[in-house]
């Protein structure tokens, strides 16, 4: 998913943070008890006939039958045997169920290891970030679920970060460049080597430790650019891999960190739902108009930053569903909607980039991305290089940085400060593909779209790309079907000695964007029902709007609405979200200005919900509602069922 930090008034695209837990960003790992020693790293040995490796195992963990957590001694300069020492930390898990020696498969027991307890491989797996990993196991752990049973796991921190000779700047914050360059000055010249090419370096130095003869690589986000390294630079070493939410690279082998608005993602959404087409113009058009209304009306309910981060979070389904349409009423003069959206947008948390052991992640990302300005231009050119890309691409459009309260283009990239001296690509232009099985997943939503993974990866002759509709990013650790899809996927892929890939239909498209934010009852299309009135049928349908627009917020992808445990009413009222109990309360919720809604709805598997609801307009009648339909679907309107003050009707759906 890609998460758009506002700091100070700067906006900061962090991309690849969103693959890793919580607890990997707070810092270093504290050693687990019994962690073994640092050994020097060691050569490849020879193998057997059947592809394992032979011979002595120099590192200890090589032989654990439970999780084990050692580090590996390397060289800062894998080009340079004499340059200086660092130490590589590493976490071993052996795979669950297994009758063999763990690294090898080879039978303790006197059999041939034929049985069910074969370890049939190894997975190396990297969370993303660039962050520590080792914090991320547990996670990792869960996702990977039964595709563990008969495979180890291996995961190696990336050197400079967590418990491999981090990286510390004191300090240090992302959002103020200055912090960044002196940053750059204190850690001096070796920084320049904590990059993806030694990463995988470090990693088969601790492939070859292990006695591990092949691995098969998963990786999310950044840990796609550790894959796809390592895949060319040891592809011996190599089975196969799985990409979840892939990095590309540019021509010359750097990986890029596009920062643009996706009013694509608009247009794609709006162009499969009738309501929303029925808009006047276009979503892109709109919202062009939009903010030329912002910038020519401030409004201090919907700032700049934030209607830029309700644009960037279509690929939530409330933002989705609401965006165009809030965008519409806002030009229209009804600015409800979308001051709705802008308080949920601006009240979503942001990850802290503020500490000294941000300084492994600034050496990684710069080290190894590519920008719009040359990676050996001193830092006043860079800056006129930038500021010349914004002002002739306009990546941020509509936007502007100004509208953004950014004093400088250059204060929107961390890396236009930090110096990357060495000619490092994460993938040698020109160096040959292994054509290994390497499947990838990508979202609909996602920084990089499914065709532009299919292009960057078009030169792996074994790679597949399978999208997965209306998703953004790290697909294997989002919640709902589309997740749960996407895991078996991957768990059928790496468990597959002959990782064959197999073919995928995941999707969370699971709604459909509105056409309008009727003001009152009056404008609300009447459901179709027998028996009874016009007057009785608009007023299910307006109580029914209100019940749907407050279970939307429960979407299973609705990541920013799920933290808020409450939430006005468009216009009045409140909403509450009792999660522990699946239910959500309305108290005098107006939808439409002329309703008053209160009640309960009660949401259970599948997105079967039930609401018992009064209605009626203040002062006036009050009508006892009981509704049920199914939540969260790709109807425009869902089959309805229920009563009005008893008696029962039926409305089919609209498609």
């Amino acid at each position: 998913m890609k998460i758009v930090t506002m700091l100070a008034g700067t906006v900061v695209a962090v991309t690849a943070l969103s693959a890793v837990p919580a607890a990997a960003a707070r810092g270093p790992a504290t050693p687990p008890s019994g962690a073994r020693p640092a050994v020097p790293a060691v050569p490849d040995q020879a193998g057997d006939a059947e592809g394992r490796v032979t011979g002595t195992f120099p590192h200890e963990c090589a032989a654990a039958t439970r999780r084990c957590d050692g580090t590996l001694t390397v060289p800062l300069d894998w080009s340079d045997p004499s340059s200086e020492r660092i130490t590589v930390a590493f976490a071993w898990l052996p795979a669950r169920n297994r009758a063999s020696n763990p690294a090898t498969g080879r039978a303790t027991d006197g059999t041939a290891g034929r049985g069910t307890d074969r370890v049939t491989g190894t997975i190396l797996a990297n969370p993303g970030g660039p962050l520590p990993a080792l914090p991320a196991v547990p996670a990792l752990q869960r996702t990977l679920g039964p595709a563990l049973d008969h495979q180890n796991l291996l995961v190696v921190e990336p050197r400079g970060m967590g418990r491999s000779s981090p990286l510390s700047c004191p300090g240090l914050d992302l959002s103020a460049p200055d912090t960044i360059a002196a940053c750059a000055r204190h850690l001096g010249p070796r920084a320049r080597f904590f990059t993806a090419d030694q990463v995988v370096a470090d990693m088969d130095a601790v492939r070859r430790a292990l006695g591990v003869s092949k691995v098969t690589f998963f990786g999310t986000s950044y840990g796609t650019l550790y894959a796809q390294a390592y895949a060319i630079r040891h592809p011996d070493s190599l089975a196969a891999a799985f990409l979840d939410s892939s990095m590309i690279t540019t021509a010359d082998g750097y990986a890029p960190w596009p920062m643009r608005t996706r009013l694509d993602s608009m247009e794609l959404v709006c162009g499969r739902s009738a309501a929303c087409r029925a808009l006047p113009g276009t979503p892109t058009g709109t919202w062009h108009a939009l903010v030329a209304r912002l910038r020519a009306q401030p409004d201090r309910d919907v700032p700049m930053a934030a209607a830029l981060a309700v644009s960037r979070n279509v690929y939530q389904p409330v933002f989705g569903r609401e965006a165009t349409a809030a965008a519409t009423a806002y030009l229209s003069g009804d600015p409800a909607p979308l001051r709705r959206l802008a308080r949920a947008a601006g009240a979503a948390p942001a990850p802290p980039v503020t500490g000294p052991d941000w300084a492994g992640y600034l050496a990684h990302r710069c080290g190894d991305g590519a920008f719009p300005f040359d990676r050996d231009a001193d830092p006043a050119e860079r800056t006129r290089q930038i500021e010349r890309h914004f002002a002739t691409e306009r990546p941020l459009a509509p936007f502007e940085p100004a509208d953004l309260g950014v004093g400088s283009v250059a204060a929107l990239e961390f890396c236009v400060r930090w110096p990357t001296p060495r000619h490092s690509p994460p993938l040698p232009p020109g160096a040959p593909r292994p054509a290994v099985p390497i499947m990838a997943v990508a979202g609909d939503f996602d920084t990089h779209t499914p065709a532009d993974v299919a292009d960057a990866l078009r030169h792996f002759p074994g790679a597949v790309v399978s999208g997965v509709v209306y998703a953004g990013h790290s697909l294997t650790s989002i919640e709902g079907p589309a997740g749960a899809c996407v895991r078996a996927a991957m768990r059928a892929f790496l468990s597959d000695p002959a990782h064959r890939i197999p073919a995928v239909r995941c999707s969370a498209e699971n709604y459909r964007a509105a056409g309008a934010f009727p003001p009152a009852q009056a404008r609300v299309r009447p459901v179709t029902a027998h028996g009874l009135s016009g007057r009785e049928r608009r007023l299910l349908a307006a109580v029914f709007v209100t019940a749907a627009n407050a279970a939307s917020r429960r979407n299973p992808y609705a990541l920013t609405h799920l933290r808020l445990r409450s939430e006005p009413g468009l216009r009045g009222g409140q909403v509450r979200f009792d999660d522990e109990n699946a239910v959500i309360h309305l108290d005098g919720v107006r939808f439409v200005a002329d309703l008053d809604v209160s009640g309960h709805i009660r949401l259970a598997a599948g997105g079967r919900a039930e609401a018992e609801l009064r209605a009626g307009p203040a002062g006036g009648p009050v009508h006892d509602v009981v509704l049920r339909w199914t939540a969260f679907t790709r109807h425009e309107r869902p089959r309805l069922t229920g009563t009005l003050d008893g008696r029962p009707f039926s409305a089919p759906p609209v498609l």
